[in-house]
């Protein structure tokens, strides 16, 4: 990297508070002491947070926008789900949250990595529409550049306190292959489950979006967040992003859950006989399982559906978790060659390109809030086979995991974040 940035982490080493560290602030939530979590997370060996820095609902493309931001939930929908649990009521004043993250994350000498969840999950939990409405309403293509536009606010102001440099790179957006910014090659005709050519077809809106940062912001390093869960050619990905961020979710014995689930396929029946069989004594009706009144609004456009809510809510954990047990062993193999093919491919790019490879997600998947296969041994070999593979070929940071963060039981394992967290720092 150029020398503006060498006072830049050698390596790092994350923990992804996503858009929870502004849904959790109630007292007894996860983010209600901001400075609790930064000692936590010093104690555990990290120095980069990643965030949804909700550029978009703090700032508009002339600056700050006006009042607090007013938070809600999903009801009952959503408790045992990961990211989703949160208790709603909230009434945050934004901008001084932002720079009281700021303030603890310079007193604890943490770096912040920026980003936007905002065409995906986060307005789900706004309690009032008229932001999402307004994100909503902005044409497909003019959406890369409102968000780079407030993003621009946003480092501008966080500048302005004093905090720049603590900012270790700014994304556009996350995974911007699943949400709504693919609404610009839906509109040329493109399939939504046709990843390559979804990918290619955001490529010149989000190359205009980083050619603007990056004028901007010459001191801050700019990119956007893909991920490398399917295959797609990365000549079509953004060719002036300056790191290479990706997320390898591996899913391999996950995918066979939710195939027999039902959840990729809308002819197979929900809940069918085999989710039936994963479901708690109590669990309701699905069609009773339902956001209250008037909030359907909430998921609309979230590319989590109720299904899977409902799934993750009802599951019986322990149902869960044997099932992966017992159907893990026919995809080891297969998962660990996608881990090896997806991240040699990552780097092969990236050297091509000259640029450092981050990996911010992973690495099985999404799974219910209190199911541990992820946190098990099985999981955690999986993790270690990614760090280690990452590690050797020269990756400048990854993630120990996506649960590895306050709002997840995983934060608890201490030890086991200390020892990895540690292979990434001494690793040359």
């Amino acid at each position: 990297m150029d020398s503006v940035f060498e006072h830049l982490p050698r390596k790092l080493t994350i923990t992804m508070w996503d858009f929870s560290w502004y849904t959790m602030t109630l007292p007894g939530e996860p983010y209600h002491d901001l400075a609790a979590r930064f000692e936590e997370a010093v104690d555990r060996g990290y120095n980069t947070v990643r965030i949804c820095a909700m550029p978009f609902l703090l700032f508009t493309a002339e600056g700050k926008r006006p009042g607090t931001l007013h938070f809600g939930s999903l009801g009952e929908v959503g408790q045992r789900t990961r990211w989703y649990n949160c208790r709603g009521g909230a009434v945050l004043d934004g901008h001084a949250h932002l720079l009281e993250l700021f303030r603890q994350a310079k007193a604890h000498g943490i770096y912040i990595m920026l980003s936007s969840w905002e065409y995906q999950q986060s307005p789900s939990f706004l309690a009032f529409p008229a932001l999402r409405d307004e994100l909503a309403a902005i044409a497909p293509k003019e959406r890369f550049m409102a968000i780079a536009r407030s993003m621009h606010q946003l480092v501008r102001y966080v500048k302005a306190e004093g905090y720049g440099s603590q900012i270790v790179y700014a994304e556009l957006h996350n995974e911007v292959e699943f949400g709504q910014l693919t609404a610009v090659g839906v509109e040329q005709g493109i399939s939504e489950t046709d990843t390559p050519k979804l990918v290619e077809a955001m490529q010149p809106y989000i190359e205009e979006a980083m050619d603007y940062l990056r004028a901007q912001h010459p001191d801050i390093l700019m990119t956007a967040s893909y991920t490398l869960n399917e295959a797609y050619p990365k000549a079509y990905v953004a060719r002036n992003m300056q790191v290479a961020h990706y997320h390898l979710y591996i899913k391999g014995v996950l995918n066979e859950l939710m195939d027999a689930a039902g959840l990729n396929d809308e002819q197979i029946p929900f809940p069918n006989a085999f989710v039936q069989s994963l479901l708690r004594d109590d669990a309701p009706p699905f069609e009773a399982w339902t956001l209250p009144a008037g909030q359907e609004w909430r998921m609309e456009g979230n590319p989590v559906g109720m299904k899977l809510i409902y799934l993750h809510d009802w599951a019986d954990p322990d149902q869960w978790d044997l099932y992966l047990y017992d159907r893990y062993g026919a995809h080891k193999l297969a998962m660990l060659q996608k881990a090896d093919m997806r991240l040699e491919e990552a780097h092969e790019w990236a050297a091509h390109s000259g640029i450092p490879v981050v990996i911010g997600e992973g690495y099985v998947g999404y799974t219910p809030l209190h199911a541990g296969f992820e946190e098990g041994p099985v999981g955690k070999f999986i993790a270690e086979y990614a760090l280690r593979k990452g590690m050797a070929l020269g990756f400048w940071g990854m993630t120990l995991c996506s649960n590895c963060a306050p709002h997840h039981p995983f934060w608890n394992d201490i030890a086991w974040q200390q020892k990895w967290n540690r292979f990434i720092l001494e690793a040359e």
